[in-house]
Protein backbone atom coordinates (compact mmCIF):
# COMPACT_ATOMS: atom_id res chain seq x y z
CA UNK A 1 0.00 0.00 0.00
CA UNK A 2 0.99 3.60 -0.85
CA UNK A 3 0.15 5.92 2.45
CA UNK A 4 0.18 9.53 2.27
CA UNK A 5 1.28 11.20 5.95
CA UNK A 6 2.01 14.70 4.89
CA UNK A 7 2.38 15.77 8.35
CA UNK A 8 4.95 13.43 9.70
CA UNK A 9 6.43 14.00 13.22
CA UNK A 10 8.78 12.67 15.63
CA UNK A 11 7.28 11.17 18.49
CA UNK A 12 8.10 10.70 22.33
CA UNK A 13 5.95 8.16 23.95
CA UNK A 14 6.85 8.20 28.06
CA UNK A 15 5.41 5.53 30.63
CA UNK A 16 4.68 6.73 34.17
CA UNK A 17 2.83 6.13 37.34
CA UNK A 18 0.93 9.88 37.08
CA UNK A 19 0.73 12.86 35.40
CA UNK A 20 0.55 15.67 37.64
CA UNK A 21 0.76 18.74 36.07
CA UNK A 22 2.52 21.36 37.43
CA UNK A 23 5.25 19.44 38.88
CA UNK A 24 8.50 18.23 38.32
CA UNK A 25 8.50 14.60 37.45
CA UNK A 26 10.90 11.79 36.32
CA UNK A 27 9.26 8.86 33.84
CA UNK A 28 10.38 5.39 34.69
CA UNK A 29 10.58 5.20 30.16
CA UNK A 30 10.55 6.80 27.03
CA UNK A 31 11.20 5.88 23.51
CA UNK A 32 11.66 8.26 20.66
CA UNK A 33 10.08 6.45 17.04
CA UNK A 34 8.95 7.88 14.11
CA UNK A 35 5.73 9.23 13.68
CA UNK A 36 2.37 10.18 12.05
CA UNK A 37 -0.88 8.18 11.72
CA UNK A 38 0.26 6.67 8.19
CA UNK A 39 3.91 5.20 9.99
CA UNK A 40 1.45 3.79 12.11
CA UNK A 41 -0.46 2.01 9.18
CA UNK A 42 2.95 1.55 7.59
CA UNK A 43 3.78 -0.90 10.66
CA UNK A 44 1.24 -2.94 10.62
CA UNK A 45 1.75 -3.62 6.98
CA UNK A 46 4.95 -4.45 8.14
CA UNK A 47 3.46 -6.86 10.48
CA UNK A 48 0.96 -8.45 8.02
CA UNK A 49 3.99 -8.97 5.43
CA UNK A 50 2.60 -6.58 3.32
CA UNK A 51 5.10 -3.81 1.47
CA UNK A 52 3.96 -0.24 2.34
CA UNK A 53 5.92 2.82 1.57
CA UNK A 54 5.00 5.73 3.10
CA UNK A 55 5.11 9.65 1.05
CA UNK A 56 5.32 12.51 3.21
CA UNK A 57 6.75 16.32 3.16
CA UNK A 58 10.21 16.05 4.62
CA UNK A 59 11.16 18.48 6.66
CA UNK A 60 15.03 19.78 5.92
CA UNK A 61 15.86 20.71 10.00
CA UNK A 62 15.05 17.07 10.83
CA UNK A 63 15.74 14.78 7.80
CA UNK A 64 18.76 13.32 9.23
CA UNK A 65 17.02 12.21 12.54
CA UNK A 66 13.83 11.16 10.10
CA UNK A 67 15.41 9.19 7.86
CA UNK A 68 17.68 7.53 11.01
CA UNK A 69 14.29 6.61 12.79
CA UNK A 70 12.79 5.31 9.36
CA UNK A 71 16.04 2.78 9.00
CA UNK A 72 15.84 1.69 12.69
CA UNK A 73 12.19 0.09 11.92
CA UNK A 74 12.79 -0.95 8.36
CA UNK A 75 10.61 1.99 6.89
CA UNK A 76 10.35 3.10 3.37
CA UNK A 77 10.19 6.74 3.69
CA UNK A 78 9.44 9.14 0.64
CA UNK A 79 8.68 12.73 -0.26
CA UNK A 80 9.58 16.48 -1.13
CA UNK A 81 12.05 18.46 0.82
CA UNK A 82 10.45 21.59 2.58
CA UNK A 83 12.12 24.06 4.60
CA UNK A 84 11.38 23.82 8.22
CA UNK A 85 11.10 21.32 11.16
CA UNK A 86 8.85 18.20 11.82
CA UNK A 87 6.35 18.49 14.23
CA UNK A 88 6.73 16.42 17.71
CA UNK A 89 4.36 14.61 19.59
CA UNK A 90 4.11 13.56 23.49
CA UNK A 91 2.61 10.47 24.61
CA UNK A 92 1.93 10.31 28.27
CA UNK A 93 0.84 6.37 29.55
CA UNK A 94 0.06 6.64 33.29
CA UNK A 95 -0.78 3.11 35.12
CA UNK A 96 -4.32 3.99 35.11
CA UNK A 97 -4.46 3.78 31.59
CA UNK A 98 -5.01 7.67 31.13
CA UNK A 99 -3.60 9.06 27.64
CA UNK A 100 -2.59 12.11 27.10
CA UNK A 101 -1.36 13.46 23.84
CA UNK A 102 -0.06 16.87 22.49
CA UNK A 103 0.51 17.17 19.05
CA UNK A 104 2.52 20.17 17.88
CA UNK A 105 1.20 21.17 14.32
CA UNK A 106 3.85 20.51 12.07
CA UNK A 107 5.71 22.22 9.05
CA UNK A 108 4.28 24.82 6.93
CA UNK A 109 3.12 23.58 3.11
CA UNK A 110 1.74 25.66 0.27
CA UNK A 111 -0.38 24.50 -2.93
CA UNK A 112 2.97 24.06 -5.17
CA UNK A 113 4.27 21.55 -2.42
CA UNK A 114 1.20 19.52 -2.72
CA UNK A 115 1.76 19.39 -6.46
CA UNK A 116 5.22 17.81 -6.02
CA UNK A 117 4.09 15.50 -3.10
CA UNK A 118 1.27 14.10 -5.58
CA UNK A 119 3.38 13.59 -8.57
CA UNK A 120 5.52 12.03 -5.84
CA UNK A 121 1.96 9.77 -5.48
CA UNK A 122 1.66 9.13 -9.09
CA UNK A 123 5.02 7.83 -9.85
CA UNK A 124 5.21 5.43 -6.96
CA UNK A 125 1.50 4.51 -7.70
CA UNK A 126 2.48 1.85 -10.39
CA UNK A 127 3.55 -0.70 -7.62
CA UNK A 128 0.46 -0.10 -5.19
CA UNK A 129 -3.43 -1.28 -5.89
CA UNK A 130 -4.29 1.28 -2.87
CA UNK A 131 -3.67 4.33 -1.50
CA UNK A 132 -3.99 5.50 2.11
CA UNK A 133 -4.65 9.20 2.98
CA UNK A 134 -3.92 9.66 6.80
CA UNK A 135 -3.77 11.96 9.75
CA UNK A 136 -3.64 15.56 9.87
CA UNK A 137 -3.23 18.19 7.14
CA UNK A 138 -0.17 20.37 7.90
CA UNK A 139 -0.03 23.96 7.79
CA UNK A 140 -1.33 25.46 4.90
CA UNK A 141 -2.05 22.62 3.05
CA UNK A 142 -5.50 23.79 1.09
CA UNK A 143 -8.43 21.58 2.24
CA UNK A 144 -9.07 19.75 -0.49
CA UNK A 145 -5.85 17.77 -0.18
CA UNK A 146 -6.67 14.87 0.34
CA UNK A 147 -9.61 14.70 -2.16
CA UNK A 148 -6.77 15.45 -4.98
CA UNK A 149 -5.69 12.38 -4.02
CA UNK A 150 -8.85 10.63 -3.95
CA UNK A 151 -9.49 11.60 -7.98
CA UNK A 152 -6.09 10.78 -8.73
CA UNK A 153 -6.04 7.28 -7.20
CA UNK A 154 -9.41 6.95 -9.07
CA UNK A 155 -7.51 8.24 -12.43
CA UNK A 156 -5.07 5.19 -11.70
CA UNK A 157 -7.89 2.84 -11.38
CA UNK A 158 -6.29 2.70 -7.42
CA UNK A 159 -8.14 2.19 -3.79
CA UNK A 160 -8.18 5.34 -1.79
CA UNK A 161 -8.46 4.65 1.95
CA UNK A 162 -9.26 8.10 4.02
CA UNK A 163 -8.22 8.77 7.57
CA UNK A 164 -9.05 12.34 8.88
CA UNK A 165 -11.21 14.53 10.20
CA UNK A 166 -12.22 17.92 9.74
CA UNK A 167 -12.38 19.69 6.07
CA UNK A 168 -9.87 17.44 5.17
CA UNK A 169 -12.53 14.33 5.55
CA UNK A 170 -15.23 15.95 4.29
CA UNK A 171 -13.77 17.21 0.89
CA UNK A 172 -12.35 13.53 0.19
CA UNK A 173 -16.04 12.31 0.86
CA UNK A 174 -17.56 14.30 -1.57
CA UNK A 175 -15.03 13.33 -3.72
CA UNK A 176 -16.05 9.66 -3.45
CA UNK A 177 -13.12 8.00 -1.53
CA UNK A 178 -13.41 4.09 -1.35
CA UNK A 179 -13.33 3.73 2.51
CA UNK A 180 -13.26 6.40 4.79
CA UNK A 181 -12.73 5.56 8.78
CA UNK A 182 -13.33 8.16 11.34
CA UNK A 183 -14.09 7.74 15.03
CA UNK A 184 -17.11 8.62 16.41
CA UNK A 185 -15.91 12.04 18.12
CA UNK A 186 -14.68 13.12 14.32
CA UNK A 187 -17.75 12.01 12.11
CA UNK A 188 -20.39 13.68 14.61
CA UNK A 189 -18.05 16.75 14.46
CA UNK A 190 -18.14 16.48 10.74
CA UNK A 191 -22.09 15.45 10.38
CA UNK A 192 -23.82 17.23 13.52
CA UNK A 193 -21.54 19.83 14.74
CA UNK A 194 -20.90 18.06 17.55
CA UNK A 195 -17.76 18.87 19.79
CA UNK A 196 -16.18 16.04 21.32
CA UNK A 197 -12.43 14.81 21.62
CA UNK A 198 -13.79 11.27 23.26
CA UNK A 199 -11.65 8.09 22.13
CA UNK A 200 -13.83 5.55 23.82
CA UNK A 201 -17.63 7.31 23.55
CA UNK A 202 -19.87 5.96 26.07
CA UNK A 203 -23.62 5.86 26.70
CA UNK A 204 -26.80 3.57 26.05
CA UNK A 205 -27.10 5.24 22.24
CA UNK A 206 -23.29 4.80 21.01
CA UNK A 207 -24.26 2.34 18.57
CA UNK A 208 -26.86 4.55 16.99
CA UNK A 209 -24.94 7.45 17.10
CA UNK A 210 -22.48 5.49 14.72
CA UNK A 211 -25.53 4.15 12.90
CA UNK A 212 -26.58 7.52 11.93
CA UNK A 213 -22.86 8.49 11.38
CA UNK A 214 -22.56 5.79 8.80
CA UNK A 215 -25.63 6.82 6.83
CA UNK A 216 -24.57 10.63 7.25
CA UNK A 217 -21.01 9.82 5.39
CA UNK A 218 -22.39 7.25 2.89
CA UNK A 219 -25.21 9.77 1.63
CA UNK A 220 -22.09 12.70 1.22
CA UNK A 221 -20.59 10.14 -1.14
CA UNK A 222 -18.34 7.84 0.70
CA UNK A 223 -18.57 4.48 -1.01
CA UNK A 224 -17.66 2.08 1.95
CA UNK A 225 -17.43 3.77 5.63
CA UNK A 226 -16.54 2.47 8.92
CA UNK A 227 -17.02 4.52 11.94
CA UNK A 228 -14.96 3.13 15.48
CA UNK A 229 -16.63 3.78 18.56
CA UNK A 230 -13.63 2.72 20.54
CA UNK A 231 -13.84 -0.29 22.68
CA UNK A 232 -17.25 -0.51 21.96
CA UNK A 233 -17.01 -1.48 18.10
CA UNK A 234 -17.94 -0.17 14.60
CA UNK A 235 -21.15 0.22 12.66
CA UNK A 236 -20.25 0.37 9.27
CA UNK A 237 -21.99 0.05 5.68
CA UNK A 238 -23.86 -3.27 5.16
CA UNK A 239 -26.40 -4.57 2.37
CA UNK A 240 -28.83 -1.49 2.25
CA UNK A 241 -28.14 -1.09 6.14
CA UNK A 242 -26.14 -0.33 8.81
CA UNK A 243 -23.95 -3.04 10.32
CA UNK A 244 -22.48 -3.30 13.34
CA UNK A 245 -19.92 -5.80 14.79
CA UNK A 246 -18.91 -5.78 18.32
CA UNK A 247 -15.07 -5.47 19.53
CA UNK A 248 -13.45 -7.83 21.59
CA UNK A 249 -12.73 -7.66 25.48
CA UNK A 250 -8.77 -6.54 25.39
CA UNK A 251 -6.58 -5.11 28.23
CA UNK A 252 -5.74 -1.77 26.66
CA UNK A 253 -1.98 -0.31 27.54
CA UNK A 254 -2.09 2.27 24.66
CA UNK A 255 -5.09 2.88 22.56
CA UNK A 256 -3.04 5.29 20.67
CA UNK A 257 -3.05 4.34 16.75
CA UNK A 258 -5.75 1.65 17.16
CA UNK A 259 -7.40 3.40 14.30
CA UNK A 260 -4.46 3.70 12.16
CA UNK A 261 -3.99 -0.08 12.76
CA UNK A 262 -7.67 -0.76 12.20
CA UNK A 263 -6.65 0.72 8.32
CA UNK A 264 -3.89 -1.62 8.05
CA UNK A 265 -5.93 -4.16 8.90
CA UNK A 266 -8.68 -3.49 6.67
CA UNK A 267 -6.35 -3.02 3.55
CA UNK A 268 -4.17 -6.14 4.20
CA UNK A 269 -8.07 -8.05 4.20
CA UNK A 270 -9.34 -5.95 0.98
CA UNK A 271 -6.18 -6.85 -0.79
CA UNK A 272 -6.14 -10.53 0.12
CA UNK A 273 -9.68 -10.59 -1.52
CA UNK A 274 -12.07 -10.67 1.43
CA UNK A 275 -15.38 -9.68 1.33
CA UNK A 276 -16.56 -6.00 2.69
CA UNK A 277 -17.86 -7.31 6.34
CA UNK A 278 -15.22 -9.95 6.72
CA UNK A 279 -12.39 -6.87 6.13
CA UNK A 280 -14.27 -4.89 8.62
CA UNK A 281 -14.04 -7.85 11.30
CA UNK A 282 -10.23 -8.62 10.48
CA UNK A 283 -10.03 -4.87 10.83
CA UNK A 284 -11.66 -4.30 14.47
CA UNK A 285 -9.57 -7.66 15.26
CA UNK A 286 -6.62 -6.05 14.18
CA UNK A 287 -7.15 -2.30 16.37
CA UNK A 288 -8.09 -4.16 19.31
CA UNK A 289 -4.64 -6.45 19.72
CA UNK A 290 -2.57 -3.16 18.98
CA UNK A 291 -4.32 -1.54 21.88
CA UNK A 292 -2.56 -4.33 23.67
CA UNK A 293 1.15 -3.15 22.94
CA UNK A 294 3.01 -0.67 24.10
CA UNK A 295 4.12 1.36 20.68
CA UNK A 296 1.58 2.62 18.73
CA UNK A 297 0.87 0.84 15.61
CA UNK A 298 2.66 -2.95 17.36
CA UNK A 299 0.85 -5.79 16.55
CA UNK A 300 1.07 -9.44 16.96
CA UNK A 301 -0.02 -11.20 14.07
CA UNK A 302 -1.14 -14.40 15.75
CA UNK A 303 -3.08 -12.50 18.50
CA UNK A 304 -5.37 -10.98 15.57
CA UNK A 305 -5.86 -14.39 14.34
CA UNK A 306 -6.98 -15.32 18.09
CA UNK A 307 -8.86 -12.03 18.30
CA UNK A 308 -10.46 -12.58 14.97
CA UNK A 309 -11.90 -15.65 16.49
CA UNK A 310 -13.43 -14.49 19.39
CA UNK A 311 -15.39 -12.01 17.39
CA UNK A 312 -19.42 -11.94 17.94
CA UNK A 313 -21.58 -12.24 14.75
CA UNK A 314 -22.19 -9.19 12.16
CA UNK A 315 -25.72 -7.45 12.92
CA UNK A 316 -27.80 -5.70 10.72
CA UNK A 317 -29.22 -2.67 12.64
CA UNK A 318 -32.83 -2.60 10.02
CA UNK A 319 -33.87 0.99 11.20
CA UNK A 320 -30.66 2.45 9.38
CA UNK A 321 -31.46 2.59 5.39
CA UNK A 322 -28.23 3.93 3.43
CA UNK A 323 -28.80 6.02 0.16
CA UNK A 324 -25.73 6.47 -2.08
CA UNK A 325 -24.90 9.75 -2.81
CA UNK A 326 -23.69 10.86 -5.72
CA UNK A 327 -20.18 10.12 -6.86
Amino acid sequence: MLIVNPNICVDHTIEMDELMPGHVQRPRAGVVSLGGKGVNVARIARVLDDDATVVTFVPTHDETQLNALARDEGADLRGPRVPGHARGATIILEDSARVTVLNEPGVAVDAADWDRLLGEVRTLSNVHRTIVCSGSLPPGSPHDSYARVVRLAHDLDRRCVVDSAGPALDEAVRAGADVVSPNLAEAESLLFGVRAEDVDPSGPDVLDRAARAVVGLVERGARHVIVSAGSNGAAFDGDGRVAWCRAPVVKVVNPIGAGDSLIGGLVHALERGDAWPDAVRFALSTASASCEEFRAGAVVAARVEELLRTLEPVVTLPNYELVRGAR
